[in-house]
């Protein structure tokens, strides 16, 4: 490639996560000017054409100048045909870097086929590790680390995870957390949740003494009925005590449907939605009195906003938001988990506090650094 015709960096999304992650960084890349001139390229990964539009519009998220169209497939199959598309994009503008965030499969191809033609990789997000090698995205996380020249963390503890596996300390810099700057610079326009609820053509009022939001989307929590009966059950008894207001997953309803417990939702105290854009569910967090989850990003929102998390799983890749935060992991017994509403509903729950560096500046730091970064590294403009 000829490094004498150095093109934009590359800003790389796939998925939903890595949207609410990726508009605040190209906002200050943006700011910047040549200096971070940029390009940024959708794999496809997901594909619903309305929730995309829906999404970066609530993030103020250009519409990308390459959309890949990936598509569906196995973890397998995404993964190379992500690398298939993206290599002749690679080869075509001979990019200074390519940025990559979070944890999702066109994360891991995208940094393959940079580090296979000499391109820089860089990471937001670094260093997050659940010790879980049966999450694919764990997988990932490990692979890109390992493939990428500069990688931004968002919490200090990162660091040792990585120190462990032999990154250099010297390839990391520690930023703080690029979804908070999404969220608090979206939470003034967050949509109360009387409002989403009458638009979707339901009453609103039982939730005028407080609700919870639930989502699960995992496939240890949905693809098996013997763990997922149980869990529909828990929130059927807890919907007794505070309403529920469940944002269901394609990849959930499919499941429900499958195994013939979509009927079981039907109950009062429990309010089913589609999947809601960004500005619906930053509504729906920040006002309830608590979420119940098994989402990596909802743990981190729920602490920026102190509202109690409690989360359906047995492992978190972000540990800062169980020691600072307000995230309590309760796996995936119903009884822990109607133990955790409860000690919520009687105590208030955990209220935490938030970390360090999730202040809404993150993506400024990075294009400081990175401007830096590249211009000490011989990638400047």
């Amino acid at each position: 490639m000829n490094a004498e015709a150095r093109g934009p960096i590359l800003c790389v999304v796939g998925a939903r996560p890595n949207y609410m992650k990726m508009a605040p960084i190209v906002r200050a890349f943006a700011a910047a000017g040549p200096a971070l001139d940029h390009l940024l390229v959708h794999t496809g990964q997901h594909y619903d054409p309305a929730m995309n539009d829906r999404l970066f519009a609530d993030l103020g998220l250009p519409a990308p100048a390459v959309n890949l169209g990936v598509g569906s497939g196995s973890h397998a199959e995404q993964t190379a045909e992500v690398m298939k598309r993206f290599d002749p994009l690679v080869e075509r503008l001979n990019p200074r870097a390519v940025l990559v965030v979070g944890d999702v499969n066109s994360t891991l191809a995208c940094a393959l086929v940079a580090a296979k033609r000499g391109v820089p990789v860089v990471h937001v997000e670094a260093g997050l590790r659940s010790g879980d090698r049966t999450m694919p995205e764990e997988i990932n996380r490990v692979l890109t680390d390992q493939l990428a020249d500069l990688l931004y963390t968002t919490e200090r503890g990162a660091l040792d995870n990585l120190l462990r596996e032999g990154v250099a300390a010297g390839r990391v810099e520690f930023v703080g957390n690029v979804m908070i700057d999404s969220l608090l610079a979206s939470l003034p326009r967050a949509m109360p949740p009387e409002q989403l609820l009458r638009a979707a053509g339901l009453d609103p009022a039982p939730l005028a003494a407080g609700h919870a939001v639930v989502t699960l989307h995992r496939p240890s929590n949905v693809d098996h009925a013997e763990v997922l009966g149980p869990l529909i059950d828990a929130l059927r008894t807890l919907a007794r005590r505070l309403p529920l207001v469940f944002a269901l997953h394609p990849r959930t309803r499919a499941q429900l449907e499958r195994f013939g417990l979509l009927g079981r939702l039907d109950a009062p105290g429990i309010f089913l939605l589609p999947p809601q854009g960004y500005l619906e569910m930053l509504g729906l967090m920040s006002r309830a009195v608590m979420v119940l989850t098994d989402s990596g990003g909802m743990q981190e929102e729920t602490t920026a906003l102190g509202v109690p998390c409690l989360t359906i799983r047995h492992n978190t890749e972000r540990p800062i938001t169980v020691e600072q935060g307000t995230n309590t992991l309760v796996g995936t017994d119903p009884r822990a988990l109607l133990a955790g509403a409860e000690e919520v509903l009687a105590n208030g729950g955990k209220r935490g506090r938030v970390p360090e560096l999730w202040d809404g500046r993150a993506a400024e730091r990075i294009a400081a650094h990175l401007a830096g970064w590249l211009e000490r590294n011989g990638q400047a403009c």
